[in-house]
């Protein structure tokens, strides 16, 4: 007994930590997002990420049986097209705001679980999504019930990162976890590095600068910041991982809520503003919108 509560108290400890680290990440992206694209940012996010799982494959080779490729590339194009979303929205927003749209992930994976995979939506999860849509309006403010561009992205970051864990449920039947990984990251970076090479050529709009812009060659300090965003946001993943195989998902899920509120304070370190107390309470709505739909998992 003894034993399993201390595994409980270092998984709530590695999860803290793990979401310290992608608040730090978000920090250091916010920084490097002000001075080099979205596109540019998620390739450098991404890459070395590709050496580091690309190496585990080299020395242990995968163990899968595939048979689903086509969802495969659908995972690491929806994962890329959430994150290169929330990198961009993090230039014009607060950090707190930005990370709060990425955390309505689990608001739109049991519309999806439902839609798609034919789930059950309890009255709960139900709820739920009505209270993280609320959540959503209250910290996006719509004049005239319209979103602006960044409040779209943002909502997209949430349901694209949605889209590509609601894969990861089918795919996890016929992939090796690092295959499935590399399929983000891989797409992660070759995507952004051909959209960064056909910029010049296609003269896009300005209003897509998300999606098409040109590459910017970092200097001096833009470079430590660039290496400090692959190294956070692997330690991250990594204390995560370590998180949820010593603790039961639904305390963990609990606990990574946590980087909201590290994000708001990284944020106003960085100089933004103080939220309102409407951003306030559509963050907490955000929150309890996550917990809620995780609830029926943590009682099963």
């Amino acid at each position: 007994m003894r034993k399993k509560i201390q595994n409980i108290d270092r998984g709530i400890l590695f999860m803290l930590f793990a979401s310290l680290s992608f608040a730090v990440m978000g920090g250091f992206a916010k920084v490097v997002s002000q001075t080099l694209p979205a596109v540019e940012v998620t390739f450098f996010r991404n890459v070395l990420g590709v050496i580091l799982v690309g190496f585990s494959i080299y020395k242990i080779p995968l163990k899968q049986t595939g048979g689903k490729p086509v969802l495969l590339l659908f995972r690491g194009f929806m994962g890329f097209a959430a994150l290169l979303a929330y990198f961009y929205i993090m230039a014009y927003i607060p950090l707190g705001e930005a990370v709060t749209y990425n955390k309505t992930s689990p608001i739109f994976v049991a519309i999806f679980a439902y839609l798609i995979l034919g789930e059950k939506l309890s009255k709960s999860a139900l709820f739920a999504v009505v209270l993280g849509f609320l959540g959503i309006v209250l910290v996006a403010k719509p004049e005239g019930f319209s979103f602006d561009k960044y409040d779209l992205l943002g909502i997209f970051s949430g349901a694209g990162a949605a889209l590509a864990y609601t894969s990861i449920r089918e795919l996890r039947k016929y992939y090796d976890t690092r295959a499935i990984v590399m399929s983000f990251m891989g797409v992660g970076t070759i995507a952004p590095l051909f959209l960064m090479m056909v910029t010049p050529y296609i003269g896009a709009p300005p209003e897509l600068d998300f999606i098409f812009s040109g590459f910017v060659m970092p200097h001096g300090l833009t470079w430590v910041h660039i290496v400090a965003v692959g190294i956070f946001a692997t330690m991250s993943q990594l204390l995560m991982t370590k998180a949820y195989e010593l603790t039961k998902a639904g305390i963990v899920g609990t606990i990574s809520y946590s980087n909201i509120i590290f994000a708001v304070f990284i944020g106003m370190m960085l100089g933004d503003p103080i939220p309102d107390f409407w951003t306030v309470l559509g963050i907490i709505f955000v929150i309890l919108s996550g917990l809620l739909v995780a609830w029926p998992k943590k009682e099963k």
